[in-house]
């Protein structure tokens, strides 16, 4: 007999899951984390008991308690939206950027699958902000290399400044005053010349960012066939119709009916996308 099946008096795991939601619906985080082991105390193969006890060590900002109640989650539901969505945001907030991007990915996939689901779109906004953040990872690492490599290079220019001036120091005479300020105006000019060499590189400490509104609302990814649906949604061709192909016809955003012949190119859209690239050749690989 189920654990949550218990008469005699005793509050069984639904009665504490129960108390727990009315603690969380409470704001009463500490609370609710309690009621909600004390469910899992008694019924320990319940998924749902351990994602709501995560969401709340995500209110309290708990992240590793939070992994931790997620994966115990999917360790008895691998399938369930919400395990895969409190891992991916706590693996976020650690700055475990690519686990926290493979089960986001995860989430969302599960969640477009649902018709009846709301959650996705929550889903997309977290996925999009995670791989954001990877992309300003790679971007600061980016900009630092570039500033060693010109720092290291106009060293070695001032190394070489410095040798060839020791090699004279035993030396006088007009001739020898004339070397010595030729070779501080080659440094000079050299040092000059790097340094303008890496302004115009990319902008190199400016960080680079596509705006959300020329990626798709599925791949998250630059639109590269932009078409647009009858509720002014915008998608990639390619996004849109493997999801009308192989989830359902409707719109993944609004939900409404919707079917290939329903699309239609925007071309608006794809020009500012264009005219993006074109000024930014380094988004064909974002």
């Amino acid at each position: 007999m189920s654990k949550s099946k218990m008469m005699g008096g005793r509050q069984t795991d639904k009665d504490f899951k129960e108390q727990g939601n009315k603690y969380f619906n409470a704001n009463k985080f500490d609370s609710a984390i309690e009621s909600y082991s004390k469910a899992i105390a008694l019924n320990p193969n319940i998924p749902t008991y351990y994602t709501n006890r995560a969401l709340c060590y995500i209110k309290n900002n708990r992240f590793p308690q939070a992994v931790q109640d997620s994966k115990a989650a999917l360790e008895r539901d691998s399938t369930l939206v919400k395990g895969h969505f409190y891992l991916g945001s706590s693996l976020l907030e650690l700055d475990k950027i690519d686990d926290s991007i493979k089960h986001l990915q995860t989430a969302f996939e599960l969640a477009k699958k649902d018709p009846g689901s709301y959650y996705d779109d929550t889903i997309a906004s977290k996925l999009r902000l995670a791989r954001k953040k990877k992309w300003n990872t790679q971007e600061e690492k980016r900009l630092q290399q570039e500033i060693d490599l010109q720092t290291y290079i106009n060293r070695l220019i001032l190394e070489d400044r410095d040798r060839r001036l020791s090699s004279m120091k035993d030396e006088s005479g007009d001739e020898v005053s004339s070397n010595v300020t030729e070779i501080e105006r080659d440094a000079d000019n050299y040092i000059s010349d790097v340094n303008a060499l890496f302004a115009k590189v990319d902008d190199r400490r400016a960080k680079r960012e596509i705006p959300d509104y020329l990626c798709g609302k599925i791949s998250f990814e630059l639109l590269k066939d932009p078409v647009i649906t009858p509720s002014g949604i915008t998608y990639d061709r390619k996004d849109i119709t493997e999801h009308l192909e192989r989830v359902g016809h409707f719109d993944p955003v609004t939900r409404t009916k919707l079917t290939q012949d329903m699309l239609v190119p925007n071309y608006a859209m794809k020009e500012v996308v264009d005219d993006f690239v074109s000024k930014n050749e380094w988004a064909l690989y974002y």
